[in-house]
């Protein structure tokens, strides 16, 4: 359910507070565009409340699902994310329960970031899967050991 956000620059709330914040009544959020950081999304509270547990009940309900019938999620889940088939089966299998488990976990605590980590994760890894190059090259065991790797430069 992504829908496009109206996008204003960051500025444009500073400048016109009570003007930028009424345009919330004619959209779902806006997307506060800033120079030097990550965007912002600024949504009206009640939205925010009822968006939090329309995810929470779809997390509860799916996971109420599957327990019923297992194999529901698997069965779905290459339509919704069509990366998925190029899981082999017991990817697919292991990826539907830790869907289930994370999404459940991240509704109670009311954020989904770790399901979009999951998601992340297992889309690489479907990647690397649809690449026989790259898959053959990743899954070939090095007898090398390439020494010590060097601490990063923090910033």
């Amino acid at each position: 359910m992504s829908m496009p956000l109206e996008s204003v620059p960051f500025s444009e709330l500073l400048r016109q507070p009570t003007e930028t914040a009424e345009r919330l009544a004619r959209t779902r959020a806006l997307r506060l565009r800033r120079r030097d950081a990550a965007d912002l999304v600024l949504m009206s509270a009640d939205r925010a409340e009822a968006e939090g547990e329309v995810v929470d009940l779809t997390a509860r309900l799916l996971a109420s699902l599957v327990r019923q019938d297992p194999g529901l999620v698997r069965e779905a889940l290459p339509t919704v994310l069509p990366w998925v088939r190029f899981l082999p089966p017991e990817d697919a299998k292991q990826m539907a329960g830790e869907f289930i488990a994370t999404a459940e976990a991240a509704a109670a605590v009311g954020n989904t970031a770790a399901l979009s980590q999951l998601l992340t994760e297992w889309r690489h890894t479907a990647e690397i899967h649809a690449d026989p190059d790259l898959h053959r090259i990743l899954a070939t065991p090095s007898a090398d050991d390439f020494g010590p790797v060097p601490r990063p430069v923090s910033e």
